[in-house]
């Protein structure tokens, strides 16, 4: 009733991962070796899959689909949270702080789906050989692709609904090292036990509809695959190993945070650390280190680009350069 008289909060502090001054240039120093791996692993599948015919396949498409949002879910935050970690007081405008609200659910939301997708191409793959490039066509991979960004702007055009309108007059400082939207509803002058729920119920449906598809995908899919022994299958096995393991690295974090929220921050503080830089640094490990056919075309792209001697070549120039 008396929402005009709210004096609108310009910006939020952001308390970070750590309130220690001692710690921080330590967390700072990891984080960026963690960033820049995140960056040089995901930009190296994309660059390898590209690059190698014989990797333009439905199922490296999507890999490679996977690590260019992975490099998006560990940048919306990542790069604000190493600047944070040199400044002492850590503050982020209301803009902003909405821009991050967007671009985390796009992101994950986006992922999820992928994800289904990826699981849909095994199951084909497995399932009905004979068809698989038929039914996989490269209009099939691109649409795939094209609905799993579009789910993700509903998502989280849906979720920032809940948010924008909400009046934000007092406290502003949010405990984590990014604009939680949990978090963030919560410091609003009105009671938001209602945009809560929906909230949750928003990300939950998300969450738990994609995992519970990854589960009936793979179910059926590990069933085939047992029931048949060929070299083939034992491929299969492997690469469904690193596909499965992604999948519980992804959603384990996730519906437990949005499950579960509110329960206790420092715990939530470390799972959104978990998805947003762990996960995308695993993802290109989990699948290059038990995939042989990736792991040969990136010794191919080695050798091409990085030839013996090369780089010795390449530092003497710019040795010479500087000295002139």
């Amino acid at each position: 009733m008396n929402e005009t008289n709210y004096s609108r909060v310009t910006e939020f502090v952001l308390l970070g991962l750590s309130s220690s001054k001692e710690l921080q240039p330590f967390l700072f120093l990891i984080f960026s070796l963690l960033y820049l791996a995140i960056l040089l692993g995901n930009f190296l599948i994309i660059l390898t899959v590209t690059s190698d015919s014989r990797l333009h396949t439905p199922m490296y498409f999507l890999l490679a689909n996977l690590s260019f949002i992975d490099i998006c879910v560990a940048s919306f935050a990542t790069p604000k949270m190493l600047a944070d970690l040199l400044v002492e007081r850590k503050t982020i405008s209301f803009d902003a702080c909405l821009a991050q609200i967007f671009f985390v659910h796009l992101f994950t939301g986006g992922e999820m789906v992928l994800l289904v997708s990826m699981a849909y191409d095994r199951y084909v793959a497995i399932c009905k050989p004979l068809h698989y490039m038929t039914i996989m066509s490269r209009r099939v991979c691109i649409t795939l692709v094209i609905i799993s960004w579009f789910v993700g702007f509903i998502h989280t055009t849906s979720q920032l609904a809940f948010t924008v309108n909400l009046p934000f007059c007092g406290p502003n400082q949010v405990d984590s090292f990014f604009c939680d939207l949990p978090l963030v509803t919560k410091l609003a002058c009105i009671d938001t036990y209602v945009v809560s729920l929906l909230i949750v119920a928003d990300s939950g449906f998300l969450s738990m509809s994609s995992f519970l598809l990854l589960v009936i995908s793979y179910t059926v899919i590990l069933i085939t695959v047992r029931n048949r022994s060929s070299a083939s299958m034992a491929k299969a096995r492997s690469t469904l190993t690193a596909h499965i393991t992604v999948v519980i690295l992804f959603f384990g974090p996730c519906i437990f945070i949005y499950v579960w929220p509110f329960s206790s921050y420092s715990v939530d503080k470390v799972l959104a650390v978990f998805y947003t830089i762990f996960t995308p640094i695993l993802n290109p490990v989990i699948y290059t280190l038990r995939n042989k056919e990736v792991k040969a075309a990136m010794s191919k792209l080695k050798g091409r680009y990085l030839k013996p001697g090369q780089v010795s070549a390449l530092i003497r120039n710019v040795l010479f350069l500087e000295t002139k």
